[in-house]
C-alpha cells in the first residue's frame, strides 16, 4: 500500500541576533534616514526532519510510529499525507488516504459540520450517495448532532476531533493516517476511537498510527516503525518496536525545569526543578513497573508562610487524575526547599503519565503548574513481591501526607 524510499525532509530554520536592545524610537530614526538594513544579522541552519527513510508497509498492516518528541514522526505523517513535500526520495501510496493530524484537519472553519462532511468525503473522491450512506454514522458516532448545522470554527476542540475522526474512519478510506491528536478527546472518546480502529484494520484497510501510549499502540498495532532524531532506528512486530523504544531511553533523565513558570500570587514561594528518581534515587528516563520511585521538587520560598503545602499530582495523558498527594501544612522560612514523594506498594500500570505541581497555603495558590512534567513506567514487568497495581481507569487515589519537605 505505501513503499517510502530514501525520504529525507530538510527545513532552512532562520535565527535572528542583534547586538544591542533596538527601541521603536531607534527604527523610525533609521528608517527616516533612509537606512532599511535591519541591526540584526540572520543566520541559516539546515534541519534534517527526516534523513533518508526507507520502508514498506501492506495492506492490512496497523503501523505505530513511535519515538520521542521532535523524532519526526509527525513530519513523516505530512509527507505520506501530501500536505508537505519530500526534500528527496520518492513515495508511492496506493490507494485513498484519511489524515487526522491536527485539531482541524482538512475542515473549513466557515462551513457548519454537515457540509465539512460532505466536503471531505468529495476530497476522498466520493459521491454523493456513498456520503449519504455513511452520514447517519458519522453523525451518531462523532456526538455531535445537535451542533451539525453550526459552523465548525465555533466548536471545542473536543467536538472538532470527534467530527474530524468520524469523517475519516467512517467515509472509507484505504489508509488511515491518525496523529496524537486523539489525546485531546476524553477517555472514554479514546476507547470509542481505537475501537473503531480496529474496526478499521479487521476490514483490510492500513492504519499509521501515532501516539506516546505505548499501551494503545500495542493494543492496535501489529507492525512498528521506531524514529529518533528524524533516522528511522528499528522496525519490525510491535512489541519488539517498544520494547527497543523503552531500552534505548535509558540514557536520558526525567528532570524539568520549572523556572519559566509563572506564579499566580508573586513573591511568595516559586518552583524551580521537578525530578523522578528510581527506587535507588538515580535519575534515569523510564522507570520499571512495580519498582519505587521518588519524585522531587526544588522550589524556593520567598518570605515566612503558614501553613504551606506542596502538592504533587499524577493523570493520564488525557487529563484523568490518578493520584494526588501533599504535604502536612507547616510554617516555613525564606529559604531553598526540597519537596519529596516516595511511592509505596501501590504502583501504575505501565504507560505515560503527567504531573502536576502545587505550592499554596490555607486556599491560595501561589504557583499551580497543570504539565509540569512527565512520568514514564515501562509496560515490562518484573514484580519481586507482587505489588498491588492501580488501574489507570479506575479512577483517583488521595493521600494526603506522604510528601515531605527538608530544607537543601
Amino acid at each position: 500500500m505505501i513503499k517510502v524510499e530514501h525520504l529525507t525532509k530538510e527545513y532552512i530554520l532562520r535565527h535572528q541576533t542583534a547586538s544591542n536592545y533596538t527601541a521603536l524610537r531607534d527604527v523610525i530614526t533609521e528608517r527616516a534616514k533612509g537606512l532599511f538594513k535591519s541591526s540584526a544579522r540572520e543566520t541559516k541552519e539546515k534541519f534534517l526532519a527526516l534523513n533518508d527513510i526507507s520502508f514498506e508497509i501492506k495492506q492490512g498492516d496497523r503501523v505505530g510510529i513511535v519515538g520521542r518528541n521532535g523524532a519526526g514522526k509527525s513530519t513523516l505523517l505530512k509527507v505520506l499525507s501530501r500536505i508537505v513535500a519530500p526534500t528527496k526520495g520518492q513515495i508511492t501510496i496506493d490507494g485513498r488516504v484519511a489524515s487526522l493530524l491536527e485539531v482541524g484537519t482538512g475542515f473549513h472553519p466557515e462551513l457548519s459540520g454537515r457540509e465539512n462532511i460532505f466536503l471531505n468525503g468529495a476530497i476522498l473522491g466520493m459521491n454523493k450517495h456513498e456520503i449519504k450512506s455513511k452520514f447517519d454514522e458519522i453523525v451518531e458516532f462523532s456526538e455531535v448532532e445537535k451542533f451539525l448545522d453550526t459552523p465548525v470554527k465555533r466548536y471545542s476542540s473536543g467536538m472538532y476531533v470527534r467530527l474530524a475522526f468520524a469523517v475519516a474512519a467512517h467515509l472509507e478510506p484505504e489508509i488511515l493516517i491518525v496523529d496524537e491528536v486523539l489525546a485531546v478527546g476524553d477517555a472514554q472518546f479514546q476507547k470509542k476511537c481505537l475501537g473503531k480502529m480496529e474496526d478499521v484494520s479487521k476490514s483490510g484497510r492500513t492504519i499509521l498510527f501515532v501516539s506516546h501510549n505505548m499501551e494503545a499502540v500495542q493494543r492496535l498495532c501489529n507492525y512498528g516503525l521506531l524514529l529518533e532524531k528524524g533516522n528511522l532506528v528499528y522496525s519490525g512486530r510491535m512489541e519488539d518496536t517498544i520494547r527497543e523504544y523503552l531500552e534505548n531511553r535509558t540514557n536520558d533523565v526525567m528532570r524539568f525545569n520549572l523556572t519559566d513558570y509563572k506564579c499566580e500570587m508573586q513573591g511568595f514561594a516559586k518552583a524551580n526543578k521537578l525530578s523522578v528518581l528510581n527506587d535507588k534515587g538515580e535519575d534515569v528516563m523510564e522507570l520499571v513497573i512495580g519498582h519505587a520511585y521518588i519524585i522531587e521538587i526544588e522550589f524556593e520560598v520567598l518570605q515566612p508562610i503558614e501553613k504551606f503545602v506542596a502538592a504533587i499530582g499524577i493523570s493520564t495523558l488525557l487529563g484523568q487524575p490518578i493520584r494526588t498527594t501533599w504535604s502536612y501544612p507547616k510554617d516555613i522560612q525564606p529559604g531553598k526547599y526540597v519537596a519529596r514523594f516516595n511511592s509505596d506498594n501501590i504502583v501504575l500500570t505501565g504507560g505515560q503519565y503527567k504531573l502536576t505541581v502545587g505550592l499554596s497555603s490555607q486556599g491560595r495558590n501561589f504557583q499551580y503548574i497543570d504539565e509540569a512534567g512527565e512520568l514514564l513506567i515501562s509496560e515490562v514487568s518484573s514484580f519481586a513481591d507482587n505489588p498491588q497495581i492501580i488501574n489507570t481507569k479506575s479512577g483517583l487515589l488521595i493521600n494526603q501526607f506522604p510528601v515531605e519537605i527538608v530544607k537543601m
